[in-house]
């Protein structure tokens, strides 16, 4: 079982069946962009090229060279240890029929110049991005009709370019719109051996992630520990800040329940690390203003009174030198 609780499929290769009318259209067999083959991309690609996808993967020309002369090595807990092929380049250079975006949202605006927007003319724009603003962005860049807004969950790290450690025993996605039209889309991914939902209510998916991500994130990365930590030795500050992301993920649509998010913090392997504590391990940017900074101006607007996720994005982006930028 996943920690959201619902049953991991496995990673069997198997082709999507040709859509019906007024789906997505999505060939047996794509041709996938992955713009930020990182830890999540990374993984995505590699599963995809192993279920029999071509994979185009987008990144700087360092990065490139590697996979094109390495491929993409995953270890994972859940699907073991192999090594898939793809293509690799800078910018895209043709039609695809989907393109994942999986960079961080401090790259957000520089990375879309690696995606034209003709080359998604009839293809389809799946943002797995943190953080519940980013999808305004794609929709005036690439059009309402090509972007899905989706979430992803898990855990997974890349330890160097073309190798990527899965350290979750699951991978998820929610795509949120009408499931006749997704459902192509989520037989693709399925295929995989990702486990795919479809949920009409895009707040209900953004916000359910948010309000599971920002309270990991923040405290993973303030106490700097593990999630394992995090929940035995800090459990009072981590259901204080749980129950002040699902006040405002519910006032924005969302339907999060306090005890399940909770609950997933305890399914999680304990050496889990957010992406952002590893940002941060590593001198790189942070999501700060992407995730906590986005539930402060959504409790703003609603009214809603947050003072413990206030404190650690003020100490966060005191300590990482970051501008606080609220409201």
């Amino acid at each position: 079982m996943s920690a959201s609780g619902h049953p991991v499929t496995a990673a069997v290769p198997a082709a999507a069946p040709a859509s019906t009318p007024g789906s997505i259209p999505v060939p047996n067999r794509s041709t996938v962009a992955v713009l930020g083959p990182g830890g999540v991309g990374g993984l995505l690609a590699a599963l995809l090229s192993r279920a029999g996808h071509r994979v185009i993967c987008l990144a700087r020309e360092e990065t490139a060279d590697a996979l094109r002369r390495d491929g993409i090595r995953v270890s994972s807990r859940q699907f073991g240890d192999f090594t898939a092929p793809v293509e690799a380049d800078t910018v895209l250079r043709e039609p695809v029929d989907l393109c994942l975006v999986t960079v961080k949202n401090t790259a957000l605006d520089e990375a879309l110049d690696r995606v034209p927007p003709q080359w998604l003319a009839n293809g389809v724009l799946l943002p797995l991005l943190n953080g519940v603003e980013h999808a305004d962005t794609l929709r005036a860049a690439y059009g309402d009709e090509r972007v899905v807004p989706a979430v992803v969950r898990v855990e997974s790290a890349r330890t160097a370019p073309g190798v990527i450690r899965h350290g979750s025993p699951f991978v998820e996605v929610d795509l949120a719109g009408r499931p006749d039209r997704l459902a192509p889309l989520a037989e693709l991914l399925t295929g995989a051996g990702v486990t795919t939902h479809v949920l009409p209510d895009e707040h209900r998916v953004l916000w359910a992630k948010l309000a599971f991500l920002a309270p990991f994130a923040l405290l993973t990365t303030r106490h700097r520990q593990p999630i394992g930590a995090i929940r035995s030795e800090r459990r009072d500050e981590l259901t204080a800040l749980v129950e002040e992301t699902v006040a405002v993920s519910r006032a924005c649509g969302g339907q999060t329940v306090v005890a399940e998010v909770l609950q997933r913090y305890d399914a999680f392997p304990a050496d889990s690390k957010s992406s952002m504590q590893r940002d941060a391990e590593a001198g790189l940017a942070l999501e700060l203003d992407a995730i906590g900074g986005a539930v402060l101006r959504a409790a703003e607007r609603h009214g809603i009174g947050v003072p413990l996720t206030t404190r650690l994005v003020a100490e966060l982006a005191a300590g990482a030198g970051l501008p606080h930028r609220a409201g």
